[in-house]
């Protein structure tokens, strides 16, 4: 899923870490779904120049003892895999 682009003002103490790149990218593995962001860094902000989010559903893929199925490990592992071929596309 592409969204247009946005303007985020990282908190403070990333400020400095931020202003060292020129492109920065976050990845979010929750236990529903991944999430990529990648932003251009103008100045003080981020402008977010691309994002995909995609349903991994780590929560539903456990076995009886509270850990995951190797179903739900191939199904996340390929969604980042998905998620470097995006990056690699991506203009430099």
């Amino acid at each position: 899923m592409n969204t247009p682009a946005m303007a985020i003002t990282p908190p403070a103490q990333a400020a400095a870490f931020v202003a060292a790149f020129d492109t920065i990218a976050a990845v979010d593995l929750g236990s529903n779904s991944f999430h990529l962001m990648v932003a251009r860094v103008t100045g003080s902000e981020l402008q977010v120049v691309d994002r995909l989010r995609e349903p991994v559903r780590l929560g539903a893929g456990l076995d009886g003892d509270g850990n995951l199925t190797p179903a739900i490990c191939t199904d996340a592992l390929a969604c980042l895999r998905r998620f470097g071929e995006r990056l690699r596309r991506l203009p430099v």
